[in-house]
């Protein structure tokens, strides 16, 4: 039986890579976008588990990509964590209020993460 599905959208190659790689390992599928607006078309069409974003992105970022997710009844329910260097605690706030499920600074620990999505899924 195949694992949970996960969107990871991120616009570095280099991170997307890492991301994938540590989520293979522990058994998900993963699906990759490379900016927001891949990501809410892969989010509608796929319908993952959960989706992993980075704000910062061309022609959409990530905040942008969240409130497409929750105001979007198809796929209001996806929880979304948020990545991003800005680390400042009124990014973060506003990253949350946005409806973000959790939210991780870069550089961030592979384990951190994996344990959070982990715990959003209730695995």
């Amino acid at each position: 039986m195949p694992g949970p599905r996960i969107l990871l959208v991120d616009d570095d190659p280099v991170i997307l890579d890492l991301l994938a790689v540590n989520f293979e390992l522990e058994g998900f599928v993963v699906l990759r976008a490379t900016d927001g607006a891949e990501g809410v078309d892969r989010a509608r069409s796929d319908q993952p588990d959960v989706i992993v974003s980075d704000i910062m992105m061309p022609r959409r970022s990530g905040l942008e990509l969240l409130a497409e997710v929750k105001t979007d009844p198809t796929t209001a329910h996806i929880p979304v964590v948020l990545l991003s260097a800005k680390g400042l605690a009124a990014d973060v706030r506003a990253g949350l209020d946005a409806g973000a499920d959790e939210f991780l600074t870069k550089p961030f620990e592979p384990d951190d993460l994996l344990a959070r999505v982990d715990k959003l899924l209730d695995r």
